[in-house]
């Protein structure tokens, strides 16, 4: 378990937003990283009207290490079960596919736009994920 700290929790939050509302800007883009990454890997995301979704993904990819450099390495666990974690990343994409986005899309940026699929979307995965959490550190 990790510490909650209000005023870093908030500086993140904040950061995250800005990033959303500067890549909609520049680009007309949602900061949703399923979408983001699909168009990557699809090849689709290229030329001047992505380059903000390259930053935005290189900004996702280079943050933990440049925080690494200067704060040194976070707390934090990872489950060892390699199945466990297949199947987990499996579901999620799975999730991301059916739900037409990510938590980022929906939960970020959708639910700025009051959207009511958006709305319904992250209450799903939030409910979803508080349920995985009790049953795995409760029942299994």
């Amino acid at each position: 378990m990790t510490d909650f700290t209000p005023l870093a929790s908030a500086l993140g939050g904040a950061m995250i937003g800005l990033s959303a509302v500067i890549l909609m800007a520049s680009n007309g883009k949602i900061a949703g990283v399923s979408g983001i990454t699909s168009r990557l890997l699809s090849g689709r995301l290229g030329g001047a009207s992505e380059r903000p979704g390259l930053f935005f993904v290189a900004g996702l990819l280079l943050a933990p290490l440049l925080y690494t450099m200067f704060a040194g390495t976070p707390a934090q666990t990872v489950s060892s079960n390699l199945p466990l974690m297949a199947v987990a990343g499996v579901l999620v994409g799975y999730g991301s596919v059916f739900g037409n986005g990510c938590t980022s899309g929906h939960g970020v940026c959708g639910l700025s736009r009051l959207s009511g699929r958006s709305l319904v979307a992250t209450a799903t995965f939030m409910s979803v994920a508080a349920i995985t959490v009790f049953v795995t550190r409760h029942v299994i």
